[in-house]
């Protein structure tokens, strides 16, 4: 299954439900975004996620609540994959990247990357 491209408020919902203990609610994620979307437009986006099979949805109450069910870390990675792929001159891009890490980032990629030689 391919999936669609994230916009950048499905990630942000998904960034909050991946640090989320448990379910969230529509008005509990609004609480947790930044820049105050729409209540309708969160729904929105939450009702997509759910249809890419990212999300699952209970009930508590009267109210619908949501938890991420796909891994945070593959989506993450297949995006900057998909940015690797169409840059023109992915070392630059890397590059880039590399030096935009703080010393504990650059520890962890390195341990692995050492592990990864080994």
């Amino acid at each position: 299954m391919t999936r669609k491209k994230l916009g950048q408020l499905e990630a942000e919902v998904l960034a909050v439900l991946a640090g989320a203990q448990g379910h969230l609610s529509t008005g509990e994620l609004l609480d947790r975004l930044d820049g105050a979307p729409a209540y309708t437009t969160v729904n929105t986006v939450l009702f997509r996620l759910l249809d890419k099979k990212m999300v699952e949805r209970s009930q508590r109450g009267r109210a619908f609540v949501y938890r991420l069910v796909v891994d945070e870390s593959e989506l993450v990675a297949e995006r900057m994959f998909d940015h690797l792929r169409v840059a023109s001159d992915p070392s630059s891009v890397l590059n880039q990247f590399v030096h935009g890490l703080s010393t504990s980032e650059e520890k962890a990629l390195r341990a692995l990357l050492n592990r990864r030689e080994e």
